[in-house]
């Protein structure tokens, strides 16, 4: 099918208000069509407020720039780029700006697989191990004196700073997994693993010094890495932001017989015409490729990443990370939130059944006994909003999310309504990230 352009109208013969909202025409959502806010029970003025708070943190220097997009029925009724994408070079932020998405990489990941997962190729109950034998030997690091120091459990306890990880035969102990590691563990964040973001926590400490996400190495070679670390707890007893995404991209690769890129590509990609999502930006797009800042003075003001601009992004990097890899636009993404709303298919191309759909996007915590802070359980690649009460947000239950480094997502089935919302900061302390982003998005209803 061939992707019609969403032109922008005249801002001159547009409304005032109008004017802040809708399209700079610059970027491409095929059949989906823009409308006006009122259309789809969204009010322009409220709207107006999402705009009014990008500018401000681009004038007070807090971002350099941000792309908002909202859709609802189908339709896009807001859809704005303000600041610029690389501050330094004088390039402007446009609707078709090209963001590294980092964890909105692992939703497009979790529905590949899970499009094997329809094929028969496996079962959620399934042992990792099973198809990636590298893992069969994994053990758990018990922490023995973990009451001494006040860490609870035992698994993954907050040690003192040191420089190289050490296991004292004494304080700690390897012992075999009460249970094997499945796939439905992977998909939820009860696999056991860890990214390492800890500071002090022994087990972090010993994935960040074996490098797994180092891009030039294969995922292949990264899980067999993988396989000889040990796991933080024991699988299904606790929720742990992983590399499980990634350990989920090799699956892919070991059950289709392909590249995750390639099976990305023509699974997901190619169907839903994302032409603009990948592991890298080809040559004639670089100069559409935001820069990335860091955050300075607690997030009051930023600065670019040193060297981030180029590297691994302008090229296909050995490791095809599924976890937080992809670079995408604004527009690419809704088709996929879109596809994901639809119950599984856009534009007459299905790639999902209905039913696995919802079984993605329901928690599957609960089941597992374990407990997640803030309001949201967690699905299979996706977060999902349990108690809104707690979460202190004005969405709806069973909404569902994911994202990191100022790039967000969020769907929610019972308002028929997608926010994405991006801008490039890493770590993530961007004023309107997520959260702010969302309530201005959910205080516009006005059906």
């Amino acid at each position: 099918m061939k992707r019609t352009p969403l032109l922008p109208l005249p801002l001159k013969k547009l409304p005032a208000i109008a004017s802040l909202i809708l399209l700079a025409g610059l970027a491409y959502a095929g059949s989906l069509t823009s409308a006006e806010p009122s259309s789809v029970g969204l009010s322009s003025d409220r709207l107006s407020r999402i705009t009014a708070a990008m500018e401000s943190d681009v004038a007070d220097g807090r971002i350099a720039g941000a792309v908002g997009l909202i859709a609802r029925n189908g339709q896009v009724a807001y859809f704005e780029a303000r600041g610029k994408a690389d501050r330094e070079r004088g390039i402007a932020m446009r609707p078709d700006t090209v963001f590294r998405i980092y964890s909105m990489s692992k939703p497009i990941t979790s529905a590949a697989l899970m499009m094997l997962y329809e094929e028969g190729r496996f079962r959620l109950s399934d042992p990792v191990a099973k198809y990636l034998p590298e893992l069969e030997k994994v053990m758990v690091l018990v922490d023995k004196k973990a009451a001494e120091r006040g860490g609870g459990s035992g698994v993954g306890t907050l040690l003192g700073q040191r420089e190289e990880p050490e296991i004292s035969p004494d304080e700690y102990e390897l012992v075999k997994p009460s249970r094997a590691m499945t796939v439905q563990d992977l998909m939820r964040h009860t696999s056991g693993l860890t990214y390492g973001f800890s500071q002090n926590d022994l087990v972090d400490r010993m994935f960040r010094k074996a490098r797994l996400l180092n891009f030039d190495k294969t995922l292949a070679e990264a899980v067999v890495k993988l396989g000889a670390l040990p796991l933080k707890h024991q699988p299904g007893t606790r929720f742990e932001y992983s590399v499980s995404v990634d350990v989920q991209g090799r699956l892919i690769e070991v059950l289709s017989g392909m590249a995750l890129d390639e099976f990305l590509k023509q699974r997901v990609f190619d169907p839903l015409q994302m032409t603009d999502t990948g592991f890298y930006v080809p040559e004639p797009n670089w100069d559409r490729l935001a820069q990335i800042y860091q955050p300075l003075d607690g997030g009051a003001k930023i600065k670019a990443r040193d060297g981030e601009l180029g590297g691994r992004y302008t090229k296909k990097p050995a490791l095809l990370s599924g976890g937080g890899g992809l670079v995408s636009t604004a527009s690419d993404y809704l088709r996929f939130c879109q596809m994901m709303l639809n119950g599984g298919e856009l534009d007459g191309v299905r790639l999902l059944s209905r039913k696995t759909v919802e079984l993605m996007t329901i928690d599957h915590l609960a089941a597992a006994g374990v407990k997640r802070d803030g309001g949201y359980g967690f699905g299979l690649g996706v977060a999902v909003a349990t108690d809104l009460a707690r979460s202190g947000l004005n969405g709806s239950l069973g909404e569902y999310n994911c994202g990191a480094a100022g790039t967000r997502f969020w769907i929610d089935p019972q308002e028929k309504m997608i926010g994405i919302y991006m801008v490039q900061i890493l770590p993530h302390d961007a004023p309107l990230y997520g959260d702010t982003f969302k309530r201005l998005a959910y205080q516009a209803i006005a059906d």
